[in-house]
Parts: structure tokens; sequence; C-alpha cells
């Protein structure tokens, strides 16, 4: 079959929509199971029949769109694709989302619902959050409400995808699925757009190998920007109080009353936003072709009282995609193992400059970054030379107002930190003076 990746979809959409009008394409992706839980099925109806092969795919394409789309409740990584930002997005809410922007667009209704909801919510995030943390309620508070994230076999050929660990009923991919499916349809209802097009302008063309982030890489900050916690927590409420007059779903909420309704949605809304929205993605070792850690890692004592900043030097150019970044990653941990003789790559996070964190020894394991203070706090360093330049303004705000006031939330740094640039801490440039100059004015410096 052709490569699970966006690009796959985007031929796939491009040649639907040369044979027919385009409002087809996300009702045939309902019809292939893209919309098949009780809320979504309300809110947009009941599914089209499934039509035959559509002359304009190839049979390969064909198999692919229909895998991507059957909704399969065992494999909850069976409708994701990779896309060019590195990031993974399951197709059934971003379709979804993107047929109530075409239907407002046009004009179109969608069934009336009781209560009333908004469908764009409804549809892609409201259901899956308010269901996820209404199955948790009363548990022993083990079970997932949101993740885990998940790696590709191979991310040039993308064909299987596993997650990380136990899935919730919103794991990584179906949120920033669904998260783009509000955007999107958000952005189609204002100005139809013919979808390969849409989805092209979004997620940038190729494996991460254009110039430039593509807008899919703001998606945490555009979603934030467009949806309140407040708004967020308004829609799970109206979506669980739906829930609860469906057949298939009254049994789940038939003991539970109005006050517990609006605790679970302010919870659900609350953990959502502090993970996908105000902490930053961290890209995985497994994303970014990691080799093994040698030996035993040793665990770190949480929270930390510090943070180090590095800059790399080499590789010395900022990089902008994942592709390069991910390349970057990989000559780091093969000059720290084998030619320093250290167990892994030393840093705990890198900064790429394509929007992304990547993670190092990451936020558990003591990392070999700052000689004589590696179990006393995390080593942040940004990929490029720092000497003369500033990395980016996004890149300075992903550490500076995303991931340390993220770490200090999530109890892995104390409140109180204190933040000092490597060359601080032992005879070395690092990180540079232009960036050694900025970190003078962040929170924390001592």
């Amino acid at each position: 079959l052709p490569p699970r990746h966006m690009d796959s979809v985007v031929q796939i959409v491009e040649a639907l929509e040369s044979s027919g009008p385009s409002f087809a394409v996300p009702e045939l992706a309902r019809a292939l199971g893209g919309c098949s839980t009780p809320g979504c099925r309300a809110v947009l109806g009941e599914p089209p029949e499934v039509p035959p092969a559509p002359p304009a795919l190839a049979r390969q394409q064909w198999l692919l769109f229909t895998q991507l789309l059957r909704h399969d409740a065992a494999a909850p990584g069976g409708g994701a694709v990779l896309a060019p930002d590195g990031s993974t997005v399951t197709l059934g809410p971003l379709f979804a989302g993107i047929e109530v922007g075409l239907k407002r667009a046009t004009g179109r209704p969608t069934p009336a619902v009781e209560p009333p909801v908004d469908a764009l919510y409804a549809v892609t995030v409201a259901e899956a959050l308010g269901t996820s943390f209404l199955l948790a309620r009363g548990g022993d508070g083990h079970r997932a409400t949101l993740g885990p994230a998940g790696c590709w076999d191979d991310v040039d050929d993308p064909q299987n995808y596993t997650l990380l660990g136990p899935p919730s009923p919103i794991p990584d991919a179906v949120a920033i699925g669904a998260m783009d499916g509000v955007l999107l349809g958000a952005q189609l209802a204002q100005e139809p757009t013919p979808l390969a097009d849409l989805l092209r302008g979004y997620y940038g063309t190729g494996n991460g190998t254009e110039k430039g982030r593509p807008p899919s890489s703001y998606r945490r900050r555009d979603f934030g920007v467009l949806t309140g916690p407040g708004k967020l927590e308004e829609e799970v409420v109206a979506m669980l109080r739906v829930l609860r007059e469906l057949p298939p779903t009254q049994e789940l909420l038939e003991d539970v009353g109005p006050e517990e309704m609006v605790a679970i949605a302010r919870q659900a809304a609350r953990d959502f936003t502090e993970v996908y929205v105000e902490c930053p993605a961290i890209v995985p070792r497994c994303m970014w072709g990691a080799r093994p850690y040698r030996g035993t890692p040793k665990p770190l004592t949480l929270p930390l009282g510090s943070v180090y900043i590095h800059h790399t030097f080499s590789p010395s150019d900022p990089c902008r995609t994942f592709a390069a970044c991910a390349h970057a990653m990989r000559a780091m941990q093969r000059f720290h193992q084998d030619t320093r003789g250290w167990d892994d790559i030393g840093y705990s996070f890198v900064v790429g400059s394509d929007g992304y964190l990547y993670q190092g020894r990451g936020w558990h394991w003591v990392g070999a970054h700052t000689k004589g203070y590696n179990s006393k706090g995390y080593g942040v360093g940004y990929v490029g030379d720092f000497s003369a330049t500033l990395p980016d303004p996004d890149a300075i705000a992903l550490v500076r107002d995303e991931l340390l006031p993220c770490a200090v939330r999530t109890g892995r740094l104390h409140h109180n930190y204190t933040l000092r640039g490597h060359r601080q801490m032992g005879h070395t440039d690092c990180p540079g003076n232009s960036l050694f100059h900025e970190i003078e004015t962040w929170h924390g410096f001592k």
C-alpha cells in the first residue's frame, strides 16, 4: 500500500476531487467509518452507504483510504498518518471537522441535536474527551484519559504505528486530528477551498523536506487562540448531555448528575488544555531514530531545582524541518556515544527551529550535559551555534514560555528553580554570547 503519510491522503483527495464535487470526500470518509461514534452520528447523521471503489483511485489507494477510516476500537493507531512536520494525525476527526466546515460554508444544516451543541467541536474533540473522562471517573486513578504518543516503523515509508503505552480513548494522534479538524473546519466555514489545496497548504508537502514551518506545526498555539478552556468545557458538557439522551450511551450516564457532569467536563478541558495547548509537543526518541541507551540509566529525583541552557555548536545551523532535526539528533547521539564514550545523547531535551522539542534523556533520567550537575537539573540544548545570532523568536518562546512553566505545573521542576547557562558551570563558551545574553532576561536566571 502507499505509505501512511499525509502526502498519500492529499493525492487520494486530489484524485477524488477531480472526479466530483469536493463535499463528497468527507461524506465518503463518513461512509467508510470515520464518524462511527453515537455522538458523531447524531450530529452529522447516519453514514451513507459505502460506494463501490471510485474509478479515480488506484486499487491500492482505495484500500489505504478504507483502512485509514475503518473504526477499530482495538487498534486506535489504525486510522493515523504521519504528517510532514513529524506529527501523527488520525483522519476520522479531521474529516468530520472538515465536513462541518463545508456544510457551514455552503449553508447546508447539520441535524438538530437536543440539547444544542457546536457541531464543529462535537464531532472532533468534545465527544471523545467527555467519554474518556467519564469512563475514568470513580476508577482507581490508573486509567489513562489522554495519550499516549506512538511511533512509526519507518518515517520514510510509514506503514505501522505503535502506541507507547496503554491507550486512552483519546491518544495523541486522535487529539491532533481533532485539533486539526477544528482549525480546518473553522477555516473552511469562512472560505471554502478545494480540500487537496487546504490539506497541502496546512501540512506542507514531502516528508519534512520543504523549507520553513508548515501551519500544522502551530496547531497548539492556533487551537489555544480559537478555543479557550471555557469554550472546551462548555462543549464537553453539552456533548455529555446529548450522550445521556442517545440509546447507545444512556446507560453510561444514567447515574451522573448535572454537577458531576460539569466537574467531569471541567477536568477534561483543563487536562486537555495543559497537555495539548500549554505544554509543548516533544518528539519521542523512537520518532527521531534514537539508538538504545548503553548500560542502565540512572533515575532523577523529581522535582529538580535547576535548568542549564546549551547550544549544540555543531550542528551549527538551526534545523527547520522534522527530517533535518531528526538527522541532527542522530548525529549528536552518534558523537556523544562513539566519540565521547557516553551512554546516550547528553541533553535532556533538544530544541529544534521547527517548533518541536526532541526527547534526549527526557524527564526521568540523569543526563550528561553539565559536568558535576547532571543529577541536579535538566540540560536543554538549542540546535545551532548562537555565538553571534539568536534562535528564532518561536524557538526562544518554546522553552521560556512553554517548556519551563509546563515542567513546574507538572511537578518536574521546583517553582523557584534556577536557570543558568552552561558557561556558568564550567569552562566553555556554551550557550554562545547571543543566547547567553538572551537567557539573562528569563525568569529564574541567576
